[in-house]
């Protein structure tokens, strides 16, 4: 059995559409990141997106486990055009297609962006790629991310899966048994 451990990035503090954009994680509250330092498994490597708000918080919670190379395909999804940008902004711009966007994911991309099929093939090729015969991992990533593997692991639609709720620097864990994922935790918050 391989156990992920999903946890979510630090905060940014951004209120904007923040995919690929490269922001910062805050990552002040040292006593939230030594509870979850300690609540994950010891023996399990790390990895994390290669954006800096999940490469730090990745740094944070290491300690003596084993650090993977960052992996491009945990990235958040690419918003395109509407890269730090608000909603707002998008809104008044388009209304018809981030109506859609939101209330019909799938296969509507933003402008030079990506479809929430086109992250959950992402993600789930890397996870597929990292995935190995049992023991556990680590990975610091997304929102967005996290959410298309706990859709993997449900087998539900991704307008379900988008009212869930991951918190940043919370863990959610997904299991998988050489045919199945299962869902174990959910934005657990240590």
């Amino acid at each position: 059995m391989v156990s992920w451990w999903w946890v979510r990035h630090g905060p940014t503090n951004r209120h904007d559409m923040n995919g690929w954009t490269d922001v910062a994680a805050d990552l002040s509250d040292h006593s939230a990141l030594e509870r979850l330092a300690k609540f994950l498994p010891d023996d399990a490597p790390v990895v994390s997106s290669d954006l800096a708000r999940a490469v730090a918080t990745a740094d944070a919670i290491q300690r003596g486990r084993a650090r993977l190379p960052h992996e491009r395909g945990l990235r958040e999804i690419h918003f395109g055009a509407w890269e730090a940008r608000s909603f707002d902004d998008v809104q008044e711009e388009d209304p018809r297609l981030i109506r859609a966007y939101w209330e019909r994911p799938g296969d509507i991309r933003p402008p030079g962006g990506e479809s929430w099929n086109d992250l959950s093939a992402r993600v789930s090729r890397a996870v597929d790629w990292l995935t190995g015969e049992a023991g556990d991992i680590i990975a610091v990533a997304h929102f967005g991310t996290i959410l298309t593997q706990l859709q993997r692991a449900r087998g539900c639609s991704a307008v379900e899966i988008l009212g869930e709720r991951i918190d940043n620097l919370s863990v959610t864990r997904l299991d998988w048994d050489g045919r199945n994922w299962r869902a174990g935790l959910l934005n657990h918050i240590t």
